[in-house]
């Protein structure tokens, strides 16, 4: 995937960390092949988070993909759970 863009680190409440604090960075990834490939809004957490990615930067993801019903409407999350930077 190629970075679109890379979004500043920022801390949201967390129960599953110790401090009860936790960093997450959202960036926005595209696949690789074309101008018009399908893109994805994407939510690093934790150590992730803290690492620093720049436009067009090539990287392997895993994602993971959720969604939840709330108030009668369905939302889709996606969270990175690995992110490699590959040298060019």
């Amino acid at each position: 995937m190629r970075v679109v863009k890379c979004g500043e680190q920022f801390t949201v409440k967390s129960e599953k960390s110790e401090n009860g604090q936790m960093a997450k960075r959202n960036l926005v990834l595209q696949e690789v092949g074309g101008k018009y490939e399908n893109q994805y809004v994407v939510a690093a957490l934790g150590n992730l988070a803290v690492c620093q990615f720049y436009e067009n930067d090539i990287v392997i993801a895993t994602m993971r993909f959720t969604t939840r019903e709330y108030n009668g409407q369905m939302f889709q999350d996606i969270v990175v759970t690995d992110l490699i930077k590959v040298n060019r």
